[in-house]
């Protein structure tokens, strides 16, 4: 077992719940332990008030409301995978900066898609949106599948000289489900030469790949869209589309980013983020 841990946010929404058992099973795949966090969402100026004073504020509601999130969440854990090693931990502060933050030196942080709780903030435009484009760790966010979901997973190759981490996580991915692999290289323009060398280019990092993962049947598709719309028509069918995220000089790279987020806000089912290195 690997003492890196998966870390799920936890809302105390019907989506959170999902989320908290697929990260669950992720952690039974992997060999890991389970971290479930979650944190109130404070109003500005209000702080948590001093313990044993007797009296009901709408910050004790909001601590309680965490505390059930966090029980319903472990409960959903052991149901899912009753041999898991889980743990849960109330984290301080904003949500979207807390539940990222929790993820460091974690194996992975999954959120979910949105959220209905009572915290506010756990919606996809704050933690889930934050957490993709700002946590150390790769992130899932998770979506609930579809009813067509294939056993595939989906990794997009904005460059196969800087696609590794990503190439890499989604290979994991593949062996662990023993589900098959699709490359997608998707460009805009109408250039047949660009589109074979970026093809045969795709080719070679993916024979580098298939060494390692010899059990993995791997493909490669290179196609003519806008890489935003393909990889979100992708996720319909798709267990997990993986993304790389490239940062240069501390900024996230804007064509990436962008991507990013259509597949984010568009797509139908959940989507990895993974750390690349800087661009």
């Amino acid at each position: 077992m690997t003492t890196k841990p998966i870390v799920v946010g936890t809302d105390g929404s019907a989506q959170a719940r999902r989320a908290v058992e697929w990260a669950a099973r992720e952690a039974v795949l992997r060999g890991a332990p389970l971290r479930i966090v979650s944190a109130a969402e404070m109003p500005p100026r209000m702080s948590a008030p001093p313990p044993d004073t007797g009296v009901a504020t709408v910050a004790t509601h909001l601590i309680g409301d965490r505390d059930l999130a966090l029980a319903a969440g472990a409960s959903a854990a052991i149901a899912t995978a009753p041999d898991l090693l889980i743990d849960t931990d109330a984290v301080d502060g904003p949500p979207a900066q807390a539940v990222t933050d929790s993820g460091s030196g974690a194996l992975l942080l999954v959120v979910g898609s949105d959220g209905h709780g009572s915290f506010a903030a756990m919606t996809l435009g704050s933690v889930s949106r934050y957490a993709a484009l700002q946590a150390s760790c790769p992130v899932v966010v998770f979506r609930d599948a579809t009813a067509a979901a294939d056993r595939l997973i989906v990794v997009g190759i904005r460059s196969p000289q800087d696609c590794g981490p990503a190439l890499a996580f989604a290979f994991e991915e593949a062996r662990l489900r023993k589900a098959p692999l699709m490359a997608v290289h998707a460009w805009q323009f109408p250039d047949s030469r660009a589109a074979e060398a970026a093809a045969g280019r795709l080719d070679e990092v993916l024979n580098d790949c298939r060494g390692g993962y010899p059990d993995v049947d791997a493909s490669r598709d290179v196609v003519h869209g806008h890489p935003g719309k393909v990889l979100a028509d992708l996720s319909a069918r798709a267990d997990l589309v993986v993304l790389g995220r490239q940062r240069a000089n501390d900024r996230l790279v804007p064509g990436p980013a962008r991507v990013i987020h259509a597949v984010l806000s568009h797509g139908q089912g959940s989507v990895a983020i993974v750390p690349q290195q800087s661009a």
